[in-house]
Order: C-alpha cells, then sequence, then structure tokens
C-alpha cells in the first residue's frame, strides 16, 4: 500500500537527521580536519560494503548498465555529501541541511522526462511546500537583527543538492534491476574508494593519532557509521516502493529532525553544537517545519 513507502522514507528522514547533528559536531568540535574524519569513515563503509557484496550478490542476469548507473549514483551521491559535510564544518547544522534538501524539487523536473512519472497537481504543491520550507529554515538573524540567507555557500550547497537530486534518478532506475541492498554496497563502495583517495596521507594519520579524546570520538563516529547505513538502505527501500519524487520529498523532511534534535540538544547538552535559537529564529523555523509537515502530509494522503 502507498502508506508503506512514506512511512519507510519518514524513518529514513528521523535516523539520516540525527546522524547530520552528530555529523556536525564531530566535523566542528571533535575531529582535527575534514580529511581526519572522511578517512575513518572510508574505512568503515569499505568493510560495510564488502560484506553486503558477500550477503547480496547482483542478481543473475543483470545487465551491465544498471550496474553503472547504479555506479554513478554512488559518485554523484558521494559528490552531494562530500560538499555537504565541507559545510558543515562551517555553517549551523539547521542552515546548511535545510538548503541541501531542496533537491526534490530537481527530482520532480528530472522525473518525468526521464523516468516517465506524472504526478497530481496536488503533490506538486506539496513539494514545492516542502523544498519554500526547508529554504526558510536557512534564514538566520545578523547582528543587526535582520533575517539574512547564507549568501555564496548558499549556491555551493544548491550545486550539492541538485547532485543528490541526480543521484536519486540514478538509483531509481537502478532499482528496477537490482535490490535495495545492492544498491546500498555499490554506492558504499564508491564513497570509501573516493573518501580513502582524498584522505589517506601521512599528515592525516599523524593527526588522527594525536588527536584528544581519540577514543571517545572514534567510539561516537563508529555509532554515527552505523546508524549512517540504516537511514541510507531505508531510503533505497523507500525508493524501490515508491515514485522518486515524493520519496525524496519525504526524505527531505529531514530538516524537521535535524530542528527537533538541535532544540533538545541546545537545552540538554548545550557544548554539542552550534545553536542559534532566539525567538524570532524558532518562530520561523516552527513555521518553516509546520510547511514541511503540511507537504508530507499532502503527500500520504494522495
Amino acid at each position: 500500500m502507498p502508506g508503506d513507502w512514506v512511512n519507510i522514507a519518514v524513518l529514513s528522514a528521523a535516523v539520516l537527521g540525527l546522524v547530520n547533528i552528530i555529523d556536525s559536531h564531530l566535523i566542528s568540535k571533535r575531529m582535527p580536519s575534514l580529511r581526519a574524519f572522511l578517512l575513518p569513515i572510508g574505512i568503515i563503509h569499505l568493510i560495510y560494503s564488502s560484506v553486503l557484496f558477500n550477503l547480496f550478490p547482483l542478481p543473475e542476469g543483470t545487465g551491465i548498465w544498471p550496474v553503472l548507473v547504479a555506479i554513478a549514483s554512488g559518485i554523484l551521491r558521494t559528490g552531494a555529501v562530500s560538499i555537504m559535510l565541507y559545510s558543515l564544518k562551517r555553517e549551523e547544522v539547521s542552515r546548511v541541511i535545510p538548503v541541501v534538501y531542496t533537491y526534490p524539487i530537481f527530482v520532480a523536473i528530472m522525473a518525468a522526462p526521464l523516468l516517465g512519472e506524472t504526478m497530481h497537481y496536488l503533490q506538486w504543491i506539496a513539494i514545492i511546500i516542502v523544498v519554500a520550507g526547508a529554504v526558510m529554515v536557512s534564514v538566520r538573524r545578523s547582528p543587526a537583527g535582520s533575517a539574512t540567507w547564507l549568501g555564496k555557500p548558499l549556491l555551493l550547497l544548491f550545486g550539492s543538492s541538485l547532485l543528490f537530486a541526480m543521484a536519486d534518478i540514478a538509483s531509481k532506475y537502478a532499482l528496477a534491476y537490482i535490490s535495495f541492498w545492492n544498491m546500498f554496497w555499490i554506492s558504499a563502495f564508491c564513497m570509501s574508494g573516493i573518501f580513502l583517495l582524498v584522505s589517506i596521507r601521512p599528515h592525516v594519520i599523524r593527526q588522527l593519532s594525536n588527536m584528544k579524546q581519540r577514543n571517545s570520538a572514534i567510539a561516537l563516529l563508529t555509532l554515527n557509521e552505523t546508524l549512517t547505513p540504516i537511514g541510507i538502505v531505508l531510503s533505497f527501500w523507500a525508493l524501490a516502493r515508491g515514485p522518486v519524487s515524493l520519496v525524496s520529498t519525504i526524505v527531505s523532511s529531514r530538516p524537521i529532525f535535524v530542528v527537533i534534535y538541535a532544540l533538545i540538544l541546545s537545552r540538554v547538552s548545550p557544548m554539542f553544537l552550534e545553536w542559534q535559537a532566539g525567538k524570532v529564529m524558532l518562530a520561523l523555523r516552527l513555521i518553516a517545519t509546520a510547511m514541511i509537515v503540511s507537504g508530507a502530509a499532502i503527500i500520504y494522503l494522495t
């Protein structure tokens, strides 16, 4: 039934929202550099992909084209993630994630000509509402008291958004021929290869060796990279069962969970991450969250 993939996509958004919060904490406060953050992730994902490669081989008779498209999807997704992580090093998580997850509008535009998907006008309205709500969350308050946008980094984040959209379109095509488990280990191989290629350097290894509180940081990173495959597999599972335009829209509701988690942490552990939560900005984010929820509800009901 239609509600199945919606529920799976919502659960994926909730899990990956938590992943983004921990990513932001590790990158901005614990890891000595972005490359030092990518190196252990590359190793962990190489292990995951190797194990799942043996557990879930490609279906017999799978042609080369679906595999190449799946690899392209993995490379595009890794590029998008890399830009997002680079931005998390410099900006507040509750402002980076909403901009990146405007990608459903790109997915909806590409899905019709490339995959032949058609949507009801209410579903188009829902996508626009969700994207508008996500962009609203990226507004911040300047020292003078006026609302400002991210500026130049905004264009970089929209580039990440476009790459995510292209990755989802490619994944949807490939999932017609392979399972979501296959899709995950192919993507994980691509991510681990690229991350290891850019991060295996003598000075990066020295940075990791000389880290303060290294064991606790690596333990938190390992926990995070245990949650990441769960969220990604759920998103591929939802993509395999539902229209890519609508699944992407539901998964892009992740900013709701990022804001909720950040708000809770600002009360429970204020030092865990940077969080600007003045009354005006909090009200704006609540309005944006209501928009995202409303858009998701329209998709569910239609």
